[in-house]
């Protein structure tokens, strides 16, 4: 897992793919790299969040693109690994990761 902002002007670029919106980083939203997000069949559905001993529902609202990247779109940052869920800031704090382990954190995920 990845933290990401969902809000405008944010790490994530764009609005959301799903719904073409922004979120803030209070919403406990996240993006799934493009195998799983599954064309768009994942798309404000929820998942389960599990890490630090803590599960936790999240929804779906974005994809994390894996084949593009590094343009204004994408905030200039490069493409996604194909396994990787992006999760706003909220998620992080719901989950009661230390600031210091910010970064890239295991977890494990199923749809709810």
């Amino acid at each position: 897992m990845r933290i990401n902002s969902f809000a405008k002007g944010g790490d994530g670029g764009g609005p959301s793919e799903c719904d073409n919106q922004y979120r803030d980083d209070d919403e406990m939203v996240v993006a799934l790299s493009t195998g799983w997000y599954n064309h768009v069949s994942r798309c404000l559905n929820y998942i389960n969040i599990s890490g630090n001993g803590i599960t936790m529902n999240e929804k779906v609202v974005d994809e994390c693109l894996f084949v593009h990247g590094c343009d204004e779109d994408h905030d200039f940052q490069p493409p996604c690994p194909n396994n990787i869920v992006d999760a706003s800031p909220a998620v992080w704090k719901a989950l009661k990761i230390r600031e210091s382990e910010i970064g890239d954190y295991d977890i494990t995920w199923s749809d709810a």
